[in-house]
């Protein structure tokens, strides 16, 4: 494919002038039998590039082990996709990605070093930096437009200028890793305009982000970039939302107008997000700006392409301001996609998360709580066992939860502390001397912004009761990656968290929504597959379930419910439910 070249006077392809109209787009956020369809509407919305971020957490796992690339990670395919199709790629893979993503793509056993001072030139973390550009640049060369490819430019990390960190050892070292690793295309940074100061590098593209106010933040990109081309890195869209909030929603008239703005002023565009997708199973971010707030499962951001990837308002307001600057396809306006509603959904089998943690994890003994860092875990829950030492009325305080603790005393539930309410103590009382505690402790998504981005999970400092340190814990994670392991059987009445198991019927697979009207809090899986959480508080009440999930003939759904519901009933439905507008 041609290739991008940088001048005093603009972008050039191939030696004619370019302007990069791009939305962003996540493969990781997308099941990858739907990623052809989503580049297909890319190009007949009028975009001739998308702009792709890279999860090192996912892609790497395990510190030094393999680079996982099958599946959901094929980034290989992908870009081979997004050339089959004629688009360009802006690819940036980090290794910070923001993204309201999981920990801003960052791997949590980063964090198992407690020293460590993430998106710096601290060895400690620039020797796994470089052992992982070792592992992902060489799949990255082949797709490269010098090499008939379609990554056009790369961009080097992300909007650092945010970061406060101010290490520009750090940034220059990751030049010269992409550039060492054979990255030929031109490179790029992206900073919001407050930030282009301490986010550029010398001798890199700068391009700015923002929602509004192109004119104000265009200009002051030209005041750090006195030459080349003018470009929004990220024009915000919509926005995401978190649990607790309304669903956000940004005026078509608002973004319509601003993305005008950017395309008279000469500018390129990369509109955020095109289409956002789902963070699917536990890879949801969190932000936390003196008080921790977790980001929902739904990407949908409000964006032209919605969660199903169904064209939305936007989508064709955007088409025909696109159309007013650049060449757009004359094919219609895809319509949605069909949609399966299934009503009534018995969920007839149950298992017990607290009797079968022992098939979902392998314990470890420790004299005090051991966080997920510490037992090499990423996602899910965290189990911890204990005893009481007496019986008796007392108060049980706990160091610090990150994110949330349900707190049970012989199997019963007891209370809840949560993060988010800065919640560190409750009073029970010990029926005895010897009465077992045990605490279940969910990562609700580690910080993916700002200073809080080292956010370890589980529980740390002192474990009491009435004063007293309790000690001699049984520590078992509970990732939840697989749960055919469970053993199910004809649901009962018993207290705790439990696994629900249904079955239904599919003549035709097709993209649903799962509903869970009566239901509290927990996890859902459709035939294995990670659907992503659920919480009464909203604003997000059901789920996507992609429709290549599905098969013809009978399904499964399992639901993790972590408190206690008031049906056993579920539905499929051919719309989502994601809650009022904020």
């Amino acid at each position: 494919m041609p290739e991008l070249t940088i001048t005093d006077d603009g972008f050039f392809l191939d030696g004619a002038p370019f302007r990069i109209v791009s939305g962003s787009l996540h493969y990781f956020r997308v099941h990858p039998e739907q990623w052809a369809d989503r580049l297909h509407k890319a190009r007949l919305m009028g975009l001739n590039t998308v702009d792709v971020y890279i999860p090192w957490n996912l892609h790497q796992p395990r510190p030094g082990g393999p680079l996982r690339l099958e599946d959901g990670l094929d980034l290989p395919r992908f870009l081979e996709l997004a050339a089959a199709e004629g688009l360009h790629v802006l690819l940036r893979p980090g290794p910070y990605i923001c993204a309201e993503w999981e920990a801003g793509g960052l791997p949590a056993w980063l964090l198992a070093d407690p020293d460590v001072r993430l998106r710096t030139s601290d060895p400690r973390y620039q020797e796994p930096v470089d052992r992982y550009f070792e592992l992902l640049l060489p799949h990255i060369r082949p797709h490269l437009a010098t090499e008939g490819g379609p990554v056009v430019a790369v961009q080097v990390e992300n909007e650092y200028g945010a970061s406060g960190l101010r290490d520009s050892a750090h940034l220059a070292h990751l030049v010269t890793l992409l550039q060492q690793g054979g990255v030929d295309v031109p490179l790029f940074t992206s900073d919001q305009a407050g930030d282009l100061a301490d986010g550029g590098i010398p001798g890199v593209l700068r391009t700015v982000n923002f929602s509004r106010g192109a004119a104000a933040r265009l200009r002051s990109l030209r005041e750090h970039q006195p030459r080349g081309p003018l470009m929004c890195g990220e024009f915000w869209s919509g926005w995401f939302d978190r649990w607790g909030s309304g669903h956000n929603r940004r005026s078509a008239d608002e973004v319509c107008g601003t993305l005008d703005e950017i395309l008279a002023a000469d500018a390129s565009v990369n509109i955020y997000m095109f289409h956002g997708g789902t963070n699917f199973g536990f890879t949801n971010g969190a932000n936390d700006k003196g008080h921790y707030r977790p980001t929902i499962t739904s990407y949908d951001y409000d964006a032209p392409l919605d969660e199903a990837g169904d064209p939305t308002d936007k989508y064709g307001r955007f088409r025909e301001i696109i159309a007013r600057y650049a060449t757009v396809p004359a094919e219609p306006v895809p319509p949605a996609s069909r949609k399966l509603s299934l009503p009534d959904i018995r969920l007839t089998e149950r298992a017990s998360l607290l009797a079968q943690a022992d098939r979902l994890g392998t314990a470890r003994q420790a004299e005090r709580p051991l966080t997920m860092e510490e037992l090499g875990q990423a996602f899910g829950f965290v189990l911890y066992r204990t005893t009481l030492p007496a019986a008796g009325d007392g108060v049980l305080r706990l160091g610090e939860v990150h994110d949330r603790c349900q707190v049970f005393v012989d199997g019963q539930p007891i209370g809840v502390l949560e993060r988010e309410r800065r919640e560190q103590a409750l009073s029970l009382r010990s029926p005895a001397a010897g009465a077992s505690l045990t605490l279940l402790v969910e990562n609700q998504g580690r910080v993916n912004y700002g200073a809080g981005l080292r956010d370890w999970k589980g529980v740390a400092g002192p474990v009491t009761f009435d004063g007293e340190p309790l000690s001699g814990w049984t520590c078992t994670p509970l990732p939840l990656d697989d749960p055919a392991a469970l053993a199910f059987s004809p649901a009962g009445t018993d207290a705790g968290p439990a696994f629900h198991r249904g079955t239904f019927e599919v003549a035709e697979p097709a993209d649903t929504f799962l509903h869970l009207p009566g239901w509290t809090k927990g996890n859902a899986w459709v035939n294995g597959f990670p659907l992503g959480r659920f919480w009464s508080r909203g604003p997000q009440h059901s789920l996507y379930v992609p429709g290549p999930v599905l098969r013809p003939g009978a399904n499964e759904v399992v639901v993790l419910e972590l408190h206690g519901s008031a049906t056993d009933v579920v539905r499929l439905d051919v719309s989502p439910d994601l809650g009022p507008a904020e």
